[in-house]
């Protein structure tokens, strides 16, 4: 894994210059088993700052396990994944407001060692990180939590293609909420999530949600049946994010 910094289209008309893992925003999507050892590599290709990576899905001394790697320098981590369910990881650099609202987030998915109840109904996958992007040339909108835009993947609306389905279909949607500000209130406009694992967590189940509030640094599984064909929008039902581009659509053939 690397940290480097990348230009970016953001939105219509936008550049980011990013902090990026491996040169894109969202980094790499990791997975393991449950129980499985991680083994990271982390080489630092900014020459301008230290960056770190801080893995929600471990137990481990941050001073030790999420240490700065300098410039031009490699780290080499290893941790355990004993908790199952779908995690969050950053940079842990401080500022660590500015690292992740820049772009050093990432998902890691830890798959439970007895897997879901709903496993072997479910037709379609999808991964989504909702995040804020803040204006470079105004510091005090990211203080003030005032994002230039609100995403999924780390693009606007505008920019991303509808996810793809078929009527009847079970889909399963695995969320992040990387912030660094913003709740999640996750919403999928014409569909009630008949399960919910809250951060992943099997053993977390909830039914029958209509929006599921996930905080920054938070996550959920949510799924539910594709009833009519059409397009089903994916959103932060806090319309405001909404508004900024926090909004992706699940086509149904």
């Amino acid at each position: 894994m690397t940290a480097q910094v990348t230009k970016l289209k953001i939105a219509p008309g936008i550049i980011h210059q990013a902090w990026t893992f491996n040169g894109t925003v969202p980094g790499p999507i990791l997975k393991v088993n449950q129980g499985d050892t991680l083994h990271i590599s982390f080489k630092n290709l900014d020459p301008n700052m230290p960056h770190s990576v801080d893995f929600h899905a471990v137990n481990a001394s941050p001073s030790k396990n999420f240490a700065n790697v300098l410039p031009n320098k490699s780290g080499e981590f290893v941790y355990t994944t004993d908790t199952p369910g779908i995690f969050m990881y950053h940079c842990d650099t401080e500022p660590v407001l500015e690292h992740v609202a820049n772009g050093m987030f990432g998902m890691i998915i830890v798959k439970p060692k007895s897997g879901y109840p709903t496993d072997n109904q479910v037709d379609r996958t999808f991964t989504l990180i909702q995040s804020e992007w803040y204006d470079e040339s105004n510091s005090n909108s990211l203080q003030n939590g005032t994002p230039q835009a609100v995403v999924f993947n780390g693009k606007d609306f505008s920019m991303q293609k509808p996810l793809a389905a078929r009527n009847g279909e079970r889909i399963r949607l695995e969320i992040v909420n990387a912030g660094p500000n913003h709740f999640s209130a996750f919403h999928v406009i014409g569909a009630v999530f008949d399960r919910v694992y809250l951060n992943g967590n099997p053993a977390d189940m909830l039914h029958g949600q209509q929006t599921v509030t996930i905080p920054p640094g938070g996550s959920a599984i949510v799924e539910f049946v594709v009833k009519e064909k059409g397009d089903y929008p994916i959103i932060s039902h806090s319309l405001m994010d909404m508004q900024k581009g926090a909004k992706i659509i699940l086509h149904a053939e």
